[in-house]
């Protein structure tokens, strides 16, 4: 029993092992890459460890892109739309749990069922409310539409709905609390897991959003990041060092961000599973 324990465990650990490499295989190779010219990436085999064309292959993306007003801006928006969700979801979330009104349901099941609309359907509907807000071109078409996520939303108003006691929000009316005073100084600190686990969601998906910013953005300082990569492409003449020196670049903030939240992640996501 003890050597068919044993077996099972490296037989895990080799599986999870694998997994584990074929998972980080596209992120080392993009850093790699990032130290090669173009010439050397497509070699057979392929580089796969680091060259010594980094400081050219960043010389030559300043020289195609405003690269740092590209990066600044994708973390103005990505910024932007990860504070308003974290507002607004708690806000509806919070209404959605604890009060009774008329529409409740129907309200919600309409947050449900937006859900499950594919995104590209909203992509002309956008460009006109954009286009007639006078915002085509302009930072805030991308992060005010995003200020209300959906699965936000729903997410806010699962955990409110298991982790925060009814009986909490009626001792603070009685001592006389109004209602906004209750979710910002009651609710709100206790919310920890859940606007981790939403603020994390959120920038991630703000920060790799490549449809928004080439519906509405028309200028190059503009681009985001994935759309300012994204024009460097040509058919015969994109610098692929180039390309994946960006790419490391932009990949970086994501991989602090997810270092430091990994543990608040997975809080987030099942501290509603093992509850009473």
């Amino acid at each position: 029993m003890r050597r068919a324990d044993t077996t099972s465990t490296a037989m895990a650990w080799l599986l999870v092992g694998a997994g584990a490499l074929i998972l980080i295989a596209p992120f080392y190779f993009t850093f790699v890459f990032a130290t090669h010219p173009r010439t050397e990436i497509f070699n057979s085999p392929p580089p796969a460890w680091f060259g010594t064309s980094a400081l050219s292959n960043f010389d030559l993306l300043l020289e195609r892109l405003p690269f740092w007003r590209n990066l600044g801006m994708s973390l103005y928006v990505a910024s932007m739309t990860t504070a308003l969700n974290l507002l607004l979801c708690s806000l509806a979330g919070y209404a959605f749990a604890t009060y009774e009104f008329r529409f409740k349901r129907e309200l919600f099941a309409v947050v449900l069922a937006s859900m499950m609309l594919p995104s590209f359907l909203n992509m002309i509907p956008s460009f006109m409310v954009m286009d007639a807000l006078g915002w085509i071109d302009q930072p805030r078409a991308l992060y005010i539409p995003a200020a209300a996520g959906a699965l936000g939303i729903f997410m806010m108003r699962q955990y409110i709905g298991s982790a925060i006691h009814r009986d909490l929000i009626d001792a603070a009316r009685m001592d006389g609390c109004g209602e906004f005073r209750i979710f910002w100084s009651v609710v709100l600190p206790l919310l920890g897991p859940a606007l981790g686990t939403l603020g994390l969601i959120t920038f991630i998906s703000s920060w790799n959003n490549f449809v928004a910013p080439l519906v509405v953005m028309r200028s190059a300082e503009n681009y985001t990041l994935p759309l300012a990569l994204r024009s460097m492409q040509s058919p015969n003449n994109t610098e692929w060092g180039a390309l994946m020196m960006g790419s490391a670049i932009a990949m970086l903030p994501l991989l602090i961000v997810f270092f430091f939240s990994a543990r608040r992640l997975v809080a987030g996501l099942t501290s509603g599973a093992v509850r009473g």
